[in-house]
């Protein structure tokens, strides 16, 4: 048997999470240790656990429960350790790392923002704006046998589309960072050209929000813009 770390809290959260149960699905309640001047919340659960849809969604339960009554420092899923002892030992080891954190997002939430545009509209864009762009395309167009042609405007397309995207997403985080206390800019995933993170007061949510719905309906054409929040601030643990 193994122990689940699920957050790292200070000694005054109350840690309200005595009626729920762990990941496992075997209906292993969640519990409190003692270390130090923190907290760590944990359950039991067997040494070979495997993410499975219902063990994320108990990880994510015990972490909003947490999220109610003040924030903590939250471990990402299938953090384990050999027994409550190992637990006390890392968190009283890194005591001064984790109370630094816990000073840092103290009543604050994690908004992502993630931002794309759609391919077809942006190409569309380029081939307006790029004379060479529409040059070459109207000469592969026409059967143009040069083999080179296709490659070149490749390359000229996948410049401009990186051009776009550096652009807009400067302009996303000139006009959301100043709303946040600190941010993050993760790479971006899929179609996604930006990923970020910022750490908001909990209370305070309001004018981030209000400048998105601005983004979103006054932003350049194709450019979409989604917002995840509140939530643990992941992205703010050392």
């Amino acid at each position: 048997m193994a122990v689940h770390v699920y957050a790292v809290t200070l000694r005054d959260h109350p840690c309200r999470v005595e009626d729920l149960t762990g990941v496992g699905g075997d209906g292993t309640p969640v519990r409190v240790l003692a270390a130090g001047g923190l907290k760590a919340v944990v359950s039991d659960c067997a040494e070979d656990l495997r993410p499975k849809r219902r063990d994320v969604a108990a990880h994510q339960a015990v972490l909003e429960r947490l999220m109610a009554d003040g924030t903590p420092l939250p471990v990402r899923f299938g953090y384990t350790a050999a027994g409550d002892d190992s637990v006390r030992e890392v968190v009283t080891a890194q005591a001064d790392v984790h109370l630094a954190a816990l000073a840092r997002v103290r009543d604050c939430a994690e908004y992502n923002v993630k931002a794309w545009r759609e391919q077809d509209l942006l190409l569309r864009e380029i081939l307006d704006e790029s004379p060479r762009a529409r040059r070459l395309n109207r000469e592969i167009l026409a059967g143009a046998s040069d083999p080179r042609l296709p490659l070149e405007l490749g390359q000229l397309v996948a410049a401009e589309v990186q051009f776009r995207h550096t652009r807009a997403s400067g302009e996303l985080i000139q006009a959301l960072v100043p709303l946040a206390r600190a941010h993050v800019v993760h790479p971006p995933v899929g179609e996604d050209f930006l990923n970020l993170s910022l750490l908001v007061p909990r209370d305070d949510g309001g004018p981030l929000l209000a400048e998105h719905a601005r983004l979103a309906r006054d932003g350049g054409a194709g450019v979409h813009t989604r917002v995840a929040g509140p939530l643990p601030p992941y992205s703010f643990v050392p």
